[in-house]
C-alpha cells in the first residue's frame, strides 16, 4: 500500500499561520522590552568609551568643547562626527573627531589633532573586521616592525600632506584592505579638524 501526504485544509493553514503570527509577536514584543532596558545603558557604555579615547588622543587636556557644525567627508561612506575642541586652562590646544566607515568591514576611530596640526592620537572605539587579520588594527599588543601597534604610528606625524599606506605609515601584513581604509578615516579626520582648529 502507497502512504500519501494528506495536504493541509485551509482551517489548519489559517491556524498554523496564526500560531506563527503570534509567535512574531511575542519575540518583537520581548525584544522591544529587552531594548528598552538595555539601550540606556549601552548608550552610557558608548558615551564612556568616547570619553576614555578622547582623553587618550589628548591627555593633557583638562575640557572637552563640542563644536556644533557638520563635516561632510570627501568619500559618502566615512561619517564624520563628534567633534570637540581640546582645552587647557580654558585655551585649545587641539580638536578631536569621530569617524566611521568600510574598512575590510567596519572601523570606528577618534582623531586628535593638536594646533600645529600634528596627530595627537588615533584610538579605535570599532573594529569588526577579521580576527588575526584586520583586528591587529586595533590591538594594543600587536606590534609593527617599526615598533608601534598600527594606530600608534600616525602619533606625531604631521597631518599637513596626505598620510599614504606604505610611504607615511605601515601596513599590516595580511590586512592591506584594513590598513588603507583606517588611513583614509584619518585622512578625512584631519581635513575636518583643520578646519576645525583654522576657524578657533
Amino acid at each position: 500500500m502507497v502512504e500519501t501526504k494528506k495536504s493541509l485544509g485551509i482551517g489548519e493553514m489559517v491556524r498554523l499561520g496564526l500560531v506563527l503570527v503570534c509567535y512574531a509577536v511575542a519575540s518583537c514584543a520581548v525584544l522591544a522590552i529587552v531594548n528598552t532596558f538595555t539601550a540606556p545603558k549601552i548608550q552610557e557604555n558608548q558615551i564612556k568609551k568616547a570619553s576614555g579615547a578622547m582623553k587618550n588622543v589628548f591627555a593633557e587636556a583638562d575640557d572637552f568643547s563640542p563644536v556644533d557644525e557638520t563635516f561632510i567627508a570627501s568619500n559618502a561612506a566615512i561619517l564624520l562626527s563628534d567633534v570637540y575642541l581640546a582645552k587647557k586652562n580654558g585655551e585649545v590646544i587641539g580638536a578631536v573627531i569621530q569617524a566611521s566607515g568600510p574598512t575590510y568591514d567596519r572601523a570606528k576611530i577618534i582623531v586628535g589633532l593638536n594646533t600645529d596640526f600634528t596627530v595627537s592620537g588615533v584610538q579605535f572605539l570599532e573594529n569588526t573586521d577579521s580576527p588575526g587579520f584586520g583586528q591587529k588594527a586595533s590591538d594594543p599588543n600587536f606590534v609593527l616592525p617599526n615598533g608601534k601597534t598600527f594606530y600608534d604610528q600616525f602619533t606625531g606625524k604631521s597631518a599637513e600632506n596626505e598620510f599614504l599606506l606604505n610611504e607615511s605609515f605601515d601596513a599590516i601584513t595580511g590586512a592591506t584592505i584594513t590598513s588603507r581604509a583606517v588611513g583614509e578615516l584619518v585622512n578625512e579626520s584631519c581635513v575636518a579638524l583643520k578646519k576645525v582648529l583654522l576657524d578657533n
